[in-house]
């Protein structure tokens, strides 16, 4: 059974092969009108033409068979084809001239030559037309098949950088739960549990590639957030100012939640108070800017930290430079009055349909007196 890809080539080739030798019959008949010949001229016009369609329908299978050959070698093999279609055509309209028109038959040698060599510049054109019309196609062909390839490159990547995430935070929760289990308090570590399968179910049924809107990235942001706050309870706080111009924003499905778990690590649990973990969007023209800020103390020292190339902070930027290319930026610089922010810049889009994927319910913010240190992770 042939499929779409090779009927429309081979009616687009029957199309303008029967076209062409339509218009080389009307162009020569009606040239010989016009110099005078008789009426019944057509009759060798038919015939000049119906040979010329038959040979050059040779000339096509000759073409497919040496379609892999280099353009220079194909025009060389086709010399000789070419010689014997023009002579074929050559041949049938000397011996219609001398079946119709006697006077006009040719005299010597030179007279066959010359007539042989008006049917040279028609399959010439035919077979040029035909090689250029095969080798567009094919480079149309091999340039859709190369951005195909990028295309999927681009997405495995993303999909390799979204999946690098998972095991990290799995990591560090599963440490927490442990630590609520040794200290038997299986109650909130029940809770962390349910809040954890929550969180990977959403992870798991989003798509890297796709993007979601900031709305939908901010609920499964509340989601880890809970899982947090039942490790932390009072000693982590979540202050949020979100523009409501920017909720139906796009933006890679959790791009927040690494940006996030970095300032939780460096800002509450390194701290005896606990921190505070701030969350800006806006709109500046064209541009969606989203900052995640704290006021942690940063580095063990007590200086801020400084931005490094930590899992986290590392794949926020190779997934974005993937998406938006040149049209993006990332930003961490130190805040004067202590912490850390991290600043993006991203195109401001909107899409036509509300992203379908959406936030498990009845995930809670978590509370109780949740112990666990913070088992290794992210460097900013």
């Amino acid at each position: 059974m042939i499929d779409a890809v090779t009927v429309r080539p081979t009616r687009l080739f029957w199309l303008l092969h029967s076209a062409g030798w339509v218009a080389a019959f009307l162009v020569s008949y009606l040239s010989a009108l016009v110099h005078g010949e008789h009426p019944g001229y057509w009759k060798i016009s038919l015939l000049l033409t119906a040979v010329g369609f038959i040979v050059t329908l040779g000339l096509r299978f000759l073409l497919r068979t040496w379609a892999e050959l280099p353009l220079w070698r194909l025009i060389a093999w086709m010399v000789a084809p070419v010689l014997l279609a023009c002579c074929a055509m050559a041949l049938a309209y000397t011996f219609a001239l001398i079946g119709f028109c006697e006077e006009n038959r040719p005299r010597g040698t030179l007279g066959y030559v010359a007539y042989m060599a008006s049917t040279i510049y028609m399959v010439m054109t035919w077979v040029g037309l035909y090689i250029g019309i095969t080798y567009q196609q094919r480079l149309r062909q091999q340039t859709e098949a190369a951005l195909a390839a990028r295309v999927a490159a681009h997405q495995a990547q993303l999909r390799m950088l979204r999946y690098q995430l998972n095991p990290h935070f799995l990591f560090n929760t599963l440490n927490s739960i442990s630590t609520l289990i040794l200290d038997r308090n299986t109650t909130i570590a029940n809770r962390m549990v349910q809040g954890l399968s929550g969180f990977l179910r959403h992870s798991l049924d989003s798509d890297p590639v796709e993007r979601i809107t900031l709305d939908d990235e901010l609920a499964a942001l509340d989601v880890y957030l809970g899982i947090e706050a039942t490790r932390f309870a009072e000693r982590l706080k979540v202050e949020k100012e979100i523009a409501v111009d920017c909720r139906p924003a796009l933006v890679p499905s959790l791009l927040l939640q690494p940006l996030v778990e970095n300032a939780i690590k460096h800002a509450v649990a390194r701290s005896v108070a606990g921190g505070t973990l701030r969350l800006s969007a806006r709109r500046e023209g064209g541009e969606l800017c989203l900052a995640v800020q704290d006021d942690g103390p940063g580095t063990a020292d007590g200086t801020p930290a400084i931005p490094g190339h930590g899992v986290g902070l590392s794949n926020t930027r190779d997934r974005l430079r993937v998406l938006y290319g040149g049209r993006h930026s990332v930003e961490m610089h130190r805040r004067p009055d202590g912490g850390c922010e991290v600043r993006l810049r991203l195109p401001f889009e909107i899409a036509v349909e509300r992203a379908a994927n959406r936030v498990p319910e009845g995930i809670g913010e978590g509370a109780g007196g949740g112990t666990g240190g913070d088992a290794g992770g992210d460097d900013r």
